[in-house]
């Protein structure tokens, strides 16, 4: 047995949308029969039926409030402990379900979100799920489902400042997300989600020049070298296959990818997760750049015993070998054939760890892919 065998499994959550499901439906139920069922029991997406704890519950003027706190189990959620409250009051006839952000819940202010601007920030599924559930209630006591329901986070507008709410245009607070109702930890699909909002709000806006940053050294050089609003700066991690992808079905006309030199080593080397799990640099392979480019033997063979990618480019330029460029060129040909057939151009810019531009590649139109070198 090894250390993976023996590891514990990674404990599962439940999304935003889950919790204000739950407490939707408690507090409609409260509001029809003025007892709140604890535990409340609903239905996700797939059909399997949970169960919430109440951690708030109390009835007003016409109203009903339930809390759940929010259990994000073993995933590093901003989340995680948030109490996600909905207040339930009745709505006009025939008016069905109406939402609206309380307090610690954005609203949306640009478009290009599954939501349009002037709503609350409440994604499609969770809407669906609480209509459902306030459906359901309705049905079980023989009354109309005609409410609105308020949903508000206590400190959500801080934890929103540690989340990319404000660059997609969410203000006030956090957004109500979720597809499946749990939270499968280090998934990173709440990530991959972002990106692609981001890539949805920038051509919803009518931006032509979008980029994206493998971290926040890059991010705030690559602003500062094409002078970007924010709203055009994509947070892709390492996701770079996952974003040219989206972006070949979702073009924008101009599109860079920024990182440093280890980064974009990796991708001139064929990698599109540039995550330090899934692969590291390969120093031979370098070193032949290097050789390329009209490096000695003995330069290549320093290159090969590198600590470090930025060691091995420091090693080059004692021999006057500028490695940036020649990877960047090297970078485009990659990202090009995942971008094959957009209308779009690409560019590549390398950055250091002090954010001084080590490598570009000039912008070029992406048509068809490029031959292989």
């Amino acid at each position: 047995m090894d250390d993976l065998d023996k590891a514990p499994k990674l404990r599962r959550g439940w999304t935003t949308g889950a919790c204000a499901t739950a407490a939707a439906k408690a507090a409609f139920t409260a509001l029809l029969t003025g007892e709140f069922p604890d535990p409340v029991e609903i239905t996700l997406p797939g059909g399997r039926t949970a169960a919430f704890a109440l951690a708030v519950n109390r009835q007003g003027d016409g109203t009903a409030t339930a809390g759940v706190i929010k259990d994000a189990g073993d995933d590093p959620d901003v989340t995680h402990g948030a109490l996600v409250l909905a207040t339930v009051r009745a709505g006009a006839a025939g008016s069905g379900v109406q939402f609206k952000a309380g307090p610690g819940v954005g609203t949306v202010t640009l478009p290009g979100l599954p939501v349009p601007p002037g709503e609350a920030a409440i994604n499609p599924v969770p809407r669906k799920m609480m209509r459902a559930a306030i459906a359901e209630a309705a049905r079980a006591h023989g009354r109309s489902g005609d409410v609105e329901i308020e949903i508000s986070i206590p400190h959500g507008e801080e934890m929103a400042a540690k989340t990319l709410n404000a660059r997609l245009g969410i203000v006030g607070g956090l957004s109500i997300l979720g597809t499946t109702g749990v939270v499968v930890p280090y998934s990173c699909a709440a990530w991959i989600a972002s990106i692609h909002n981001g890539i949805d709000v920038a051509r919803a806006t009518g931006l032509t020049h979008v980029a994206g940053a493998t971290g926040r050294t890059s991010e705030d050089a690559v602003k500062a070298l094409y002078d970007l609003p924010e709203t055009a700066l994509l947070d892709m991690g390492d996701f770079v296959g996952g974003t040219l992808k989206y972006l070949r079905t979702h073009p924008v006309a101009r599109v860079t990818i920024a990182g440093g030199v280890a980064k974009i080593t990796k991708l001139a080397q064929g990698m599109l997760d540039l995550h330090s799990a899934r692969g590291r640099v390969e120093l031979g392979a370098l070193a032949e750049v290097a050789r390329e480019c009209g490096g000695s033997e003995a330069l290549a063979r320093r290159i090969v015993s590198a600590n470090t990618t930025p060691e091995a480019f420091a090693l080059a330029a004692t021999e006057g070998i500028q490695l940036g460029d020649e990877v960047a060129a090297r970078a485009w040909d990659v990202a090009a054939e995942v971008l094959a057939g957009s209308p779009t151009e690409l560019d590549i810019v390398i950055f250091d760890r002090e954010g001084k531009l080590a490598g570009r590649s000039q912008p070029k139109a992406v048509h068809a892919a490029p031959p292989k070198r």
